[in-house]
């Protein structure tokens, strides 16, 4: 891990860098909630985009939108981020259902899993993230008076460090079941500090553990440069996706992981479409269309 470093991401707080990008998944997840037929509920989202400077003319319900669903940033964007939410919520509590009764959210940025969802009273959530990001959510969330439904433990670390040792000194019990999500975050280190990570989470998972995160495929990042999502991002709120993903090669998580002795399963964001029956389809310059969504498993012996 020494001596690896970040493309220009390096902002501790949610003020610039990928910082800023968990108040774009916040700003999604506002405009999910209020949606009619929405797939997930998040009644926090809106009070973190009011509460930063950066974003305070952003929408947070579509109505706001002048062109709704056809914005290609705050409809068709915004939705898929709410199809994820979804999607990991019902992944975290199958898993939790099924015995596991540790969480823990790597790159947690503004994730209120541990305040909106119905989990176990006996669960522990485990949130990873910059001291700056946790430091925000805190902040927002004592204005509000928010109670958190579970135990939950803000570890602040930058996921370049040491982040196994903070997690342990933080009370995570290697001998316990665990449910890991790396949301939206892979994408965004290089290929060898997702390798550390995920051998680490590979390593510290006791059997009967899942583990779900967001991969890219593409060969060619820049490809997509002038896709409407990207682009409409770029223009609309500043910020420049491709200027903050990892241009590197991509390692084999799944490969790893499946080598490893875990099972694993590999999805098109579009299969939960269907399955859902709202979200994004596929459609022409698509910078959609290699994102994957993995679940694995550790088995029992």
């Amino acid at each position: 891990m020494a001596g690896t470093t970040l493309q220009h991401t390096d902002v501790d707080g949610v003020d610039g860098g990928v910082g800023l990008t968990a108040l774009l998944v916040a700003a999604a997840r506002a405009i999910e909630t209020r949606r009619h037929d929405s797939l997930a509920r998040d009644v926090y989202a809106e009070h973190f985009v009011r509460a930063a400077p950066a974003c305070a003319d952003w929408p947070v319900r579509i109505e706001q939108v002048p062109a709704g669903d056809d914005d290609p940033l705050w409809g068709r964007f915004a939705r898929y981020f709410g199809l994820r939410t979804r999607v990991l919520d019902d992944f975290l509590l199958h898993s939790v259902t099924a015995g596991a009764r540790q969480v823990v959210l790597l790159g947690a940025g503004l994730d209120t899993r541990a305040f909106r969802l119905d989990l176990p009273s006996d669960c522990v959530v485990h949130e990873l993230d910059r001291a700056g990001v946790l430091d925000f959510k805190q902040r927002v969330l004592s204005g509000l008076s928010a109670v958190p439904r579970v135990k939950r433990i803000p570890v602040p670390v930058d996921l370049r460090a040491d982040w196994v040792g903070a997690l342990k000194t933080a009370g995570f019990d290697t001998a316990a079941p665990s449910v890991w999500l790396a949301e939206g975050l892979l994408f965004y280190l290089p290929g060898p500090v997702e390798t550390y990570l995920i051998d680490s989470v590979a390593r510290l998972a006791a059997e009967g553990s899942a583990l779900a995160f967001e991969a890219k495929l593409e060969k060619d990042l820049l490809a997509y440069r002038d896709s409407p999502i990207y682009a409409s991002t770029r223009e609309q709120i500043g910020i420049d996706l491709l200027h903050l993903f990892d241009k590197g090669p991509r390692p084999d998580s799944v490969g790893d992981l499946t080598a490893g002795g875990w099972s694993a399963s590999m999805h098109t964001p579009f299969d939960f479409t269907l399955r859902h029956g709202r979200g994004p389809l596929p459609e022409p310059n698509d910078a959609l269309e290699g994102n994957r969504w993995v679940f694995a498993h550790k088995p029992q012996p």
